[in-house]
């Protein structure tokens, strides 16, 4: 390791402590890679890639001393019961789909058989512009 990255290491463990203990400096304070990594003036990809380690183990103290989610999980989490509640919803809508469709294939099946059909003299054929009128009763 040279130097430089070992002087990101040491800045990045300090910043973790300033951010876990309250005593934030340059940042905001929140418990996040993006704090820490302002805090530590380090660039946040520099947390993402080279020192993956630090950013899980900042994610461990998080939850072990504070006693806290980190906010990014806490995000992921209700991103989650989200979309448990949609899939959910939309299983219930596809059964009553599904079922309103076997309904209505029944119906179409009975209708085309001609079980469906009301009793009386079967329909004629007549054009758009004739109105028939109803034998009287008398």
């Amino acid at each position: 390791m040279n130097q430089q990255h070992q002087d990101e290491r040491a800045r990045i463990r300090e910043a973790m402590d300033r951010l876990l203990t309250g005593r934030a400096t340059v940042s905001n304070g929140s418990l996040t890679v993006k704090a820490l990594a302002v805090e530590a003036d380090v660039h946040r990809m520099a947390l993402l890639k080279r020192h993956v380690d630090l950013k899980h183990e900042f994610y461990q103290r998080v939850r072990t001393e504070t006693m806290q989610v980190p906010e990014t999980e806490e995000r992921l989490r209700k991103t989650v019961t989200t979309l448990k509640k949609t899939v959910s919803d939309q299983s219930t809508e596809i059964k009553e789909l599904r079922q309103q469709l076997t309904r209505l294939a029944l119906a179409s099946a009975v209708l085309v058989h001609g079980q469906g059909r009301l009793p009386g003299p079967e329909p004629v054929d007549i054009s758009d512009n004739v109105i028939p009128f109803r034998p009287s009763d008398t």
